[in-house]
């Protein structure tokens, strides 16, 4: 394997060439994204070819600042150059990790390791530092028309959904041009959201630079209470989209979206926005596994939304084993301290 460095003309080029999709973590738009966020720039791309010359993978990647350590992120790469829907086989898959380890240690040499998305298992790969990864999601087909698409879910959950867009007390909007000021009413929901159920956030700011850079494949849409004379928002999500499609990335629900299934509503109602811009896949970005048990909570949700499908999970590659090992034990130990 040869890899080597590409602007973002020949990235493109080959990825059209290929004819296959890009999730929005590997196009130039996300670049703007990490030149803002304190902690994270953009590293560049990589082209990996065959022996003959032949184009295999390609894969943009991200700098990210730890305590005392930096390290390489490719995410939802590498994009493998291969008819849509086929997977690398398995030695395939380790050859390009081992060209790209190799490659690394020379260009990235102060980086402790680079974190791939594999679908294979190697001795190579080290199971993540501390990032949750996911190996099932839930993908609903956009292009399945929504009388059809309710048609298919459980009998119960077809009476939630129904029930929810039947509840005049919520109103959902597309809220995509929102400004600063509109921010801060979202995050309080995140705040109550993330309090209740348990999860650690990032500042205002780390979505806000999201949602502004991302512009126009960034979109948010909102449910109000409309039985509130204020209108206050009690459900929002966060969704890119790109190539067709859609991902769920973010999503917040107060007390009051429970009682009244805003959460459901406000999903419903952006899918079927997707479907008529002509979007195919909507994904919803992770449920629990073996592997993910800790995302039990948000599982329980999706599941409703359709059948888990298997996805690529993200593992270590290290750069440098020394540092690597030196890390894993200091997690460890600060781990048994708390406890």
């Amino acid at each position: 394997m040869r890899i080597e460095p590409v602007d973002d003309a020949r990235f493109l080029a080959e990825v059209a060439r290929a004819g296959i999709g890009l999730a929005i973590e590997q196009t130039p738009a996300w670049d703007a994204v990490d030149a803002e966020i304190p902690g994270r720039e953009p590293w560049g791309r990589l082209l990996v070819t065959a022996d003959d010359g032949s184009p295999v993978a390609l894969l943009r990647l991200t700098r990210y600042e730890g305590r005392g350590f930096t390290y390489l992120w490719g995410r939802h790469a590498p994009v493998w150059l291969l008819p849509p829907g086929e997977r690398p086989p398995a030695e395939l898959e380790a050859s390009v990790n081992g060209a790209l380890r190799d490659h690394l240690r020379q260009a990235a040499p102060q980086d402790a390791f680079v974190r791939l998305h594999a679908w294979h298992g190697a001795p190579q790969l080290e199971p993540l530092l501390q990032t949750v990864t996911y190996d099932r999601t839930v993908r609903i087909d956009l292009t399945v028309p929504a009388d059809a698409y309710l048609a298919s879910l459980a009998k119960k959950f077809r009476y939630t959904v129904r029930q929810a867009l039947g509840r005049a007390e919520v109103e959902v909007e597309d809220f995509s041009g929102l400004a600063r000021a509109d921010f801060d009413e979202l995050y309080e929901v995140y705040r109550e959201t993330a309090a209740r159920d348990g999860f650690g956030i990032y500042p205002a700011s780390v979505y806000w630079t999201m949602i502004e850079r991302l512009r126009p494949h960034s979109r948010v849409f909102v449910a109000r209470d409309a039985a509130d004379g204020a209108r206050p928002v009690i459900a929002w999500a966060l969704f890119t989209v790109h190539d067709g499609l859609v991902q769920y990335v973010y999503a917040a629900g107060s007390a009051r979206a429970r009682e009244t299934d805003a959460t459901v509503r406000l999903l419903w109602e952006a899918a079927e926005a997707f479907r008529r811009e002509g979007a195919r896949t909507l994904d919803l970005m992770g449920i629990d596994s073996d592997l993910a048990p800790s995302l039990a909570g948000v599982g329980v949700f999706k599941r409703k939304w359709g059948e888990p499908v298997p996805v690529r999970p993200a593992w270590d590659l290290p750069l440098r084993p020394a540092l690597y090992r030196g890390l894993r034990l200091a997690l460890r130990i600060k781990r048994l301290l708390r406890r």
